[in-house]
């Protein structure tokens, strides 16, 4: 019998490896990115630089994957940004992705909430992707592209009380990526971001009670909380060639909580 379709079938499996391929992974030292930089060394990545504002985690999860370089500074400034790009020209040779993990929210009511912590959230959550993807855009552009890959949040795709200003950022840093992608695209770069919902990385491990736990698990269809390796697995497609065809997206993986009829049963 003949086939109807004689296209080609790719290797897939083939298609999630990155072999020879060089990474910087930036916020590399615990939860998120620590899986990431352990997900992209399982598959063939030849050398990541692990940034962390940390030095000791920098140096403990590049030693933890065997083929880390770590580096350490703060990416929300020019000065660092364009100082880490140099420093993978160096050590990397060719930059063929960077991941940047770095965010965080300040609690305070929409009403309440001054000029200082909403200048330190955009600061922390849009500032350093910014500053990254014009540093690391130029050299991969030079270069024949790459890949970027961002965390957004689950809070840039609804309202976020008591973190607004944190959502807000999230929500242009989803804007952003798009950006990126429709700029730079011809030029060989993708750009895409991950949401998580609720996460248990370490911080919020030791944040979380136990009624805290429970109320946050209750919300989501898939029955628990967030891992960081759920993270670290939407990335790792991103980054991968699986996702040849997707730039300037946004994957939320939150265990389906936003796709919940938010009224209960009628």
């Amino acid at each position: 019998m003949v086939a109807a379709d004689n296209s080609a079938v790719p290797d897939y499996a083939g298609k999630l490896r990155v072999d020879g391929r060089s990474y910087v992974v930036v916020g590399a030292g615990q939860g998120m990115g620590r899986q990431t930089c352990h997900a992209l060394a399982q598959v063939g990545a030849r050398k990541i630089v692990c940034v962390d504002i940390d030095e000791d985690r920098a140096k403990d999860i590049a030693e933890e994957i065997g083929i880390g370089v770590p580096w350490s500074g703060d990416v929300t400034t020019r000065a660092e940004a364009a100082r880490l790009a140099d420093f993978a020209d160096q050590e990397l040779g060719n930059i063929d992705g960077i991941v940047d993990i770095v965010g965080m929210a300040r609690w305070a009511s929409l009403l309440d909430m001054d000029d200082e912590n909403w200048d330190w959230s955009f600061d922390m959550n849009l500032r350093h992707a910014f500053l990254l993807s014009q540093e690391f855009g130029r050299r991969m552009v030079k270069t024949g592209g790459g890949t970027m890959v961002f965390i957004a949040s689950a809070s840039g795709f609804s309202g976020a009380p008591m973190h607004a200003a944190y959502g807000a950022a999230k929500a242009a840093l989803m804007a952003w990526i798009q950006s990126i992608a429709v700029e730079l695209g011809p030029l060989g770069v993708r750009a895409n971001a991950v949401a998580p919902g609720v996460i248990l990385t370490p911080r919020m491990e030791a944040a979380f009670t136990e009624d805290q736990r429970e109320r946050n698990i209750a919300v989501v269809p898939l029955g628990r909380m967030g891992r960081p390796d759920d993270i670290a697995g939407a990335v790792l497609y991103l980054t991968s060639d699986l996702s040849s065809f997707v730039s300037g997206r946004t994957i939320l993986v939150d265990g389906a909580v936003d796709a919940k009829f938010p009224y209960g049963t009628l």
